[in-house]
């Protein structure tokens, strides 16, 4: 039986029954996993597929540069692969030259390779112009897996699976690019040898890393990929995952979607941002060990370059954003920003400004640009408020990009704050604040077996987060700045009954940085702290507040 605590964090995400719980717990590989060809276009993309592998026509795999795309299209090599497909070759284009989807000049690449079909994962879903390019100028039919958002129209493909049109009867509409990749392997399954029935489960490991990296709900057939693509990714059968494993300091044993979004997928994406996402591509494919040690060794030195990159960024435009600090939304841009990476950046800005962000790379007489946003202000929205003085742009309501000429940044930034003014938007930066699946009185359970239970509950990610309890009052006992400039904290909490806690905080806001004998109160996450041998509980902080005179009042006397 659960102890007391953990009992009412289960109850809080409505799981108030054994049955219930035992479904998500141990979610069932085989009752989640939907038929394939209910998918639109799965028919038709199959019975192509079916007719390639029978007259030997050489087919290119035409990935994206982020995770989602490169699990995607590994996880199509190896099924391919499998299925007795030859021969099949992988297209990945540069964040810098082809930029993102299928354009012209990549259509032409692919072409030069031989290809006589071609399979997209992870885009494809709006190249229009590009797909029918490849048919009028090279014979080349194309088949489109996605997940994107769609036009009314669909491009002329031979198939477009993308669970996003309305018009079919699959019961799950939140697959990343890796999930609906998967979806056409176990459609294949049943129409070529090669892959017998269940062993297609060895692909999980990639569907886990394109799902949890690509943040899309991790509920339903998700959760059920993602747990046992965490099994699979125990069990060290992928040499290249393997290896940067190692490289990242991740325990196989212990691996969970954690590792997964703030470990290895930082390091993938790295290639993608600064060189060529063909090194990740290349770590994911490796048979041999030191090929993927090497493989590994290089995205862990992209992603090292990353970071200083990053950083230099964040704080060039912080300067700027000081300048604009009564905008409601943040428009930054400066000449030489990695294109690559101020994506991170705004996200970066928006924790520490508590608004929405753009931040734009100026190049010449274009700046491009990425948005992140939050609560009710769709970035996406906001670009296409702007649409007569921008060269293009999209996306979704978190996040999206957009193409400009240099000249109209100061336009572009007053008609994003006039747009936001229009919609009358207030108190925005709750959306921000943690939600506590439970309040405690005190750390009295706050214990291994608390930890342990809540491990139960992984994965974690988008619609299922991990659990964060708050404590409404606690006293700092000590502060500890970490960190070669002192951006990371440890706070010992103090608690009603004498019981403490330290709690962790990496990249910590200026209000986490609490002075001993201040009240606070805290928003945290229960972990495990392993280290040289000793364990200790200790909290992840996820916010901090301090409480105010009037309020230790109202406690003392209510």
């Amino acid at each position: 039986m659960p102890g007391q605590l953990l009992e009412r964090i289960l109850c809080s995400r409505g799981l108030t029954t054994h049955t219930a719980r035992q479904a998500f717990l141990h979610p069932d590989y085989d009752a989640h996993q939907h038929d394939p060809f209910l998918l639109p276009g799965m028919h038709h993309a199959v019975e192509r597929l079916v007719q390639a592998h029978a007259q030997g026509e050489a087919i290119v795999v035409y990935g994206d540069y982020d995770i989602d795309g490169l699990s995607a299209t590994a996880l199509l090599l190896d099924a391919f692969a499998s299925f007795g497909f030859a021969p099949v070759q992988a297209f990945i284009p540069n964040r810098f030259v082809e930029g993102y989807g299928m354009t012209m000049g990549a259509v032409d690449k692919v072409a030069a390779m031989g290809a006589k079909l071609i399979v997209t994962v992870d885009c494809g879903s709006l190249c229009h112009e590009e797909i029918a390019y490849a048919k009028e100028r090279y014979g080349i039919d194309t088949i489109v897996t996605d997940h994107h958002n769609v036009a009314p129209t669909r491009p002329p493909a031979i198939a477009t699976v993308n669970p996003k049109y309305d018009d079919h009867r699959y019961p799950f509409r939140d697959l990343c690019g890796a999930g609906v990749a998967f979806k056409l392997v176990q459609a294949l399954q049943t129409k070529l040898p090669g892959l017998p029935a269940g062993h297609e489960k060895w692909l999980l490991d990639l569907v886990a890393l394109g799902t949890v990296c690509d943040i899309v709900t991790l509920t339903n057939e998700n959760r059920a990929n993602v747990y046992w693509g965490l099994e699979v990714l125990k069990k060290q059968r992928r040499t290249g995952l393997k290896a940067l494993m190692a490289v990242s300091g991740i325990d196989p044993r212990s691996v969970n979607a954690r590792s997964l979004g703030f470990g290895l997928g930082p390091r993938m994406n790295a290639a993608g941002r600064l060189d060529t996402a063909e090194h990740a591509l290349h770590m994911l494919m490796a048979a041999d060990g030191m090929e993927a040690l090497a493989a590994s060794n290089k995205l862990e030195e992209l992603n090292q370059r990353r970071r200083q990159i990053q950083d230099e960024i964040f704080a060039q435009a912080c300067q700027q954003a000081e300048r604009y600090a009564a905008d409601p939304v943040l428009v930054v841009s400066q000449p030489g920003w990695n294109h690559g990476v101020i994506g991170i950046v705004a996200s970066k800005l928006v924790e520490r400004y508590k608004k929405p962000t753009f931040i734009l790379g100026v190049r010449g007489q274009e700046a491009t640009g990425s948005a992140r946003s939050f609560g009710d202000f769709s970035a996406a929205d906001a670009v296409r408020a702007a649409d007569d003085i921008i060269m293009r742009g999209g996306g979704h309501a978190a996040a999206a990009g957009v193409t400009l000429a240099t000249q109209q940044i100061d336009a572009f930034r007053q008609r994003v704050n006039e747009y936001y003014d229009s919609l009358g938007l207030r108190d925005q930066t709750r959306h921000l604040l943690p939600q506590a699946d439970v309040t405690v009185p005190d750390f009295s359970e706050i214990d291994e077996a608390l930890v342990a239970g809540i491990a139960q509950m992984e994965p974690f990610g988008n619609g299922n987060p991990e659990p964060v309890l708050r404590i409404p009052a606690a006293t700092v006992v000590a502060m500890r700045q970490m960190g070669s400039d002192g951006q990371h904290v440890k706070l010992t909490l103090e608690d009603s009954t004498g019981r403490c806690l330290q709690m962790l905080a990496f990249q910590a806001p200026s209000e986490y940085f609490c002075q001993p004998g201040q009240r606070v109160a805290a928003w945290f996450s229960p972990m495990l702290n392993e280290w040289r041998g000793s364990r200790t509980v200790e909290g992840r902080l996820q916010h901090i507040e301090p409480i105010e005179q009037s309020e230790l009042v109202g406690e003392a006397t209510g």
